[in-house]
């Protein structure tokens, strides 16, 4: 009898211990799921930063800024002898952001790609972001004329002449000056190049 009995227990010991194993694994892996979830969360930026993280992020990349709101980067102005130095008045349609503009000082002159001719162009540069990008553009102004010769002499002699080809420079411009901006200061923020003047001889 004490042989049956004795039997009888040893299945239910090993059913026990199956069922514990079984919950202790799945609590592992439910642990390790959560886990990894909240690490790719943190990594995302979605949680984990805190109001520092938040401000410290901010602070690394210039703002759009709204038509009506003060710009803390704004460059000073002096007015000129003659005129007024009242606040400047946005417009009420059109972007919701206000668009500042710097313009280079001297002309850029360049031979177009396979080509006798010489292209002299005069541009300003447009951003909606904050006054650190006009900043910038002052700062790094040599490096930027630099690859602007360098997109001027890769210019094909056709695009000097269309509508077509002119956008397709200004692109190229933009991206250009862009790319000094992100490789010195981490951030670009130019939105477009416009031709102050343009001269094909």
């Amino acid at each position: 009898m004490s042989d049956k009995h004795d039997s009888d227990d040893k299945p239910k010991k090993k059913k026990k211990g199956k069922g514990l194993m079984v919950k202790a694994i799945g609590a592992l892996v439910l642990i390790a799921a959560g886990g990894g979830g909240t690490f790719a969360l943190v990594q995302a930026g979605m949680i984990g930063h805190g109001e520092e993280g938040e401000k410290k992020k901010e602070k690394d990349v210039p703002k759009l800024v709204k038509k009506g709101e003060e710009d803390p980067y704004a460059p000073k102005t002096e007015a000129k002898e003659g005129e007024g130095a009242g606040a400047e008045v946005e417009g009420e349609g059109g972007s919701e952001y206000k668009t500042s503009y710097y313009a280079f000082a001297d002309d850029f002159t360049s031979n177009l790609k396979n080509s006798s001719s010489l292209v002299q162009i005069n541009i300003a540069c447009s951003t909606r972001r904050d006054g650190r990008v006009l900043m910038w553009l002052k700062k790094h102004e040599l490096a930027i004329r630099s690859e602007i010769l360098v997109v001027l002499a890769d210019t094909p002699e056709e695009d000097a002449f269309t509508p077509e080809g002119k956008e397709r420079l200004q692109k190229r411009l933009t991206g250009a000056i862009n790319k000094v901006l992100t490789e010195t200061e981490g951030f670009g923020g130019v939105d477009q190049v416009h031709f102050k003047s343009f001269l094909v001889q």
